[in-house]
């Protein structure tokens, strides 16, 4: 079995064998590939089938299916389509992607996690694993706090993180700060002070360590969690290093575990599994 698998299975096979398994273990259905839920309009994908398996994309506010064939440390649909039930969707309101709804300004993340869970919910799936990149760090610790009980397993890959130096907007980690003009560029109809009330909600409001959760929280979470550090501007390794310590179910990956290519199927080991 290869490296890459072995790393989901690390974090979250006794889970999902313990999970209640009629539902854990739904198989694919032809269901299209637009989710509606009122004025929300998710475009989302599926590949394979088995345990289902959330991939969320990274990007930041432009997190798109196509992150996994272009800027990813690996494809991680490719990877896992063979064993797993894969399900992906484009952000809402990403820039480049096709998913649109409200700019929620007095939720932000819940708005996220609205259409994730929502998603799943329209494809019939209550419990499933989570991998999520870059931004989808936070948007797991999110789910983690929304629905502990539908998340057998997490894993999170470069996570992004606040640290001090993003106070300062020219800062290369403040990832958040184009979005909003480039959104209305496309979609003339969004106030572009409506963006920015909802960025500055999202990261710069209370924005210490993974914008979604306190430490409290993580010193609690009984979910089996996998963190694959990184160190760049918006992926601070002492944010997901300090979860790792603190998550009681929580392994983390060698250092770097990207870098040079090899190592991404070499970099057995983790959770004792060589």
């Amino acid at each position: 079995m290869g490296s890459t698998r072995r790393t989901i299975l690390a974090a979250g096979a006794a889970a999902a064998a313990t999970a209640a398994v009629p539902r854990v273990l739904a198989q694919q259905k032809s269901t299209g590939r637009l989710y509606e839920r009122g004025s929300v309009r998710i475009y989302y994908d599926e590949a394979g089938s088995g345990i289902p398996l959330m991939l969320i994309p990274g990007g930041g506010l432009n997190s798109t299916i196509s992150f996994f064939a272009g800027n990813s440390p690996f494809n991680a649909i490719e990877e896992f389509k063979g064993e797993y039930r894969c399900i992906t969707a484009d952000l809402r309101n990403a820039p480049s992607g096709q998913s649109t709804g409200p700019v929620e300004v007095d939720r932000p993340w819940e708005s996220y996690a609205d259409d994730q869970l929502g998603l799943m919910d329209h494809l019939g799936i209550d419990k499933f694993m989570v991998m999520g990149f870059c931004i989808g760090g936070p948007f797991i610790w999110s789910l983690l706090k929304r629905a502990p009980n539908r998340i057998t397993a997490a894993v999170l890959a470069q996570p992004v993180g606040w640290r001090p130096e993003m106070r300062d907007p020219a800062y290369a980690g403040v990832f958040w700060r184009t979005w909003g003009a480039t959104l209305v560029a496309k979609r003339p109809e969004i106030p572009l002070q409506t963006t920015n009330q909802f960025v500055t909600r999202m990261f710069e409001t209370n924005p210490d360590f993974v914008f979604t959760v306190t430490r409290d929280f993580v010193r609690n979470c009984q979910n089996p969690v996998l963190i694959l550090p990184d160190e760049v501007p918006a992926h601070p390794y002492a944010v997901a290093m300090e979860c790792a310590m603190l998550a009681p179910k929580a392994e983390v990956s060698m250092f770097p575990w990207k870098e040079p290519k090899e190592r991404i199927e070499k970099r057995g080991g983790v959770g004792g599994i060589p």
